[in-house]
């Protein structure tokens, strides 16, 4: 409703939004904002959960600082374009803050709200890929507890520091959860203790196992990359009636890269 009485305005609808408009419920509320000379329209819309599959095996999901996400399959997600990303807003950051408050604070905001974004964004995609490859391949998917992932890194560099401080995990975890119930396919949350730490041939346990990025048993001498490891750790604790260690290790892939820059 306007001064001049009610109006009817043709509305623009996105492809994304537009392939699920017919899956939900609208709840009835909505809100108009305006915004940089344009006005948008956030409608609620409730999506009805799909009933969980039987799974016929498990998809591992590791998450570290020098990789978002590494899975069971040996598949990669880079972190170097993101912290590349993350590089550039700090050096613009900097620069602003020595130009004075007055002048640089609205600049500040806006580069603080294009990286809030560029994070979303990333964990947006990552969770819908992950999900839409455990549903193609009917796995369920195991990933670990995010909630000392921070306090359990051990980082000593400061640049590390910062780089693991400014990730949003526990936004990457919460998209997972509910596009995993919105796609039916489950999801469970494993305790992380030592699976990188423990050797996924022989399950011998010990922290000097791992060095850096690199894992090598010092029982068996098995070798790997670390992140993998702890990803066929994390999807060989699922209560699943299927071998997966033995498969997952007993020939070599090269790893898949993606997110890369």
């Amino acid at each position: 409703m306007t001064l001049q009485g009610r109006l009817k305005l043709a509305t623009r609808v996105g492809d994304y939004q537009r392939q699920r408009w017919h899956r939900g419920k609208i709840k009835g509320q909505s809100d108009l904002i305006y915004k940089n000379g344009v006005f948008y329209l956030i409608v609620i819309q409730g999506v009805p959960e799909e009933k969980e599959y039987d799974p016929v095996g498990v998809l591992g999901i590791d998450l570290g600082i020098e990789n978002i996400t590494v899975d069971s399959d040996r598949e990669i997600f880079e972190s170097e374009n993101i912290e590349n990303t993350r590089q550039r807003y700090f050096r613009l950051r900097k620069i602003l803050q020595h130009i004075g408050p007055r002048s640089a604070n609205g600049k500040l905001r806006k580069i603080s709200g294009k990286e809030r974004r560029f994070k979303k964004d990333t964990n947006h995609c990552l969770s819908k890929y992950i999900i839409s490859k455990a549903k193609g391949t009917a796995r369920a998917i195991r990933i670990e507890n995010l909630k000392y992932i921070r306090s359990r890194s051990r980082v000593t560099v400061k640049s590390q520091r910062d780089r693991q401080s400014k990730w949003a995990f526990g936004q990457l975890r919460q998209f997972l959860t509910y596009k995993a119930k919105s796609e039916g396919v489950p999801l469970r949350v494993i305790d992380p203790k030592n699976t990188s730490r423990e050797c996924p041939k022989c399950q011998y346990v010990d922290k000097k196992n791992r060095n850096k990025n690199q894992f090598e048993c010092l029982q068996c001498g098995y070798r790997d990359m670390a992140d993998y490891v702890a990803a066929i750790n994390i999807a060989a604790r699922a209560a699943v009636k299927h071998p997966i260690v033995a498969d997952l290790i007993s020939s070599y892939k090269p790893p898949i890269l993606i997110g890369g820059s």
